[in-house]
């Protein structure tokens, strides 16, 4: 029998948010695709998560950096018409500073954290709208309003998953499929195992766990967020951020040049 939900895809889903996801939307009643590199891992949370909470659990192997898997993954979206829910998550983080970084690992950074997210999520919104039903999580970062705070490669692959998140926004609000964009600041996750690093030398303060993480951004989810910052209680900054932003539409795109800059037409 299928969830009266439908299935929830996952990506990026054997451990951290993605994890986290799997185990929150099965405890809501959702069928689950979960999809990342390790099958091993990936079955053992299948079946954990099909015995505790009687629901469905398939596992579809998929190294999202590999195009070949990227249309695997894509043509389930496509074709499967029992998913109702994409959670866009899968993603790889900074080992160092962008100066000293090895240009092929931003390479595999664009590849996963771009290529492939846009790609499955374009491929979402097209099949959602089409159906008129669906929903769509994007995982950005709080780095995509802060770049200068952090790895540059990695806050501007943030800060398109925000943009292709907000444009898809304008584009579906009538075709009855929802979208947002969740921005975690720092998560304690084995992300930072990956690349070498640890939350030794972090504020406390500064680290959420990625369980409260996961269940903020649901609970924007269900209130209808399109941009979710699980860590910001006062949503009047974002509303004033967004109304600064929106005074400048009118100035953007002129014939003439501003009187400032001195240029004669």
């Amino acid at each position: 029998m299928t969830s009266r939900l439908g299935t929830a895809l996952v990506t990026g889903a054997s451990s951290g948010i993605g994890a986290t996801y799997a185990d929150r939307l099965a405890r809501r009643g959702y069928d689950l695709i979960l999809v990342a590199r390790d099958a091993g891992r990936l079955g053992e949370l299948a079946g954990k998560l099909a015995t505790a909470h009687g629901i469905k659990a398939d596992v579809l192997r998929a190294d999202l950096a590999d195009r070949a898997d990227v249309l695997k993954v894509e043509d389930r979206l496509r074709t499967d018409e029992a998913i109702t829910l994409f959670v866009n998550n899968a993603g790889i983080g900074p080992v160092t500073s962008l100066l000293e970084s090895d240009v092929d690992y931003l390479d595999t950074m664009v590849a996963l954290n771009v290529t492939a997210a846009n790609r499955l999520a374009v491929a979402a919104a097209q099949t959602f709208a089409k159906r008129r039903a669906g929903a769509i999580i994007n995982t950005a970062s709080v780095v995509a309003l802060a770049p200068q705070m952090f790895n540059g490669t990695y806050s501007a692959t943030k800060a398109f998953v925000l943009s292709l998140t907000e444009s898809l926004a304008a584009e579906l609000k009538d075709k009855n499929v929802r979208i947002q964009a969740v921005l975690p600041g720092l998560t304690r996750t084995e992300i930072f195992d990956r690349v070498g690093r640890s939350f030794d030398g972090l504020d406390p303060e500064k680290v959420m766990d990625v369980t409260d993480l996961v269940d903020a951004a649901l609970a924007g989810f269900d209130q209808g967020e399109i941009v979710t910052i699980p860590a910001l209680s006062d949503d009047g900054i974002w509303n004033a951020y967004l109304s600064a932003r929106g005074a400048l539409g009118p100035h953007l795109s002129l014939r003439k040049a501003a009187a400032r800059y001195g240029v004669s037409s």
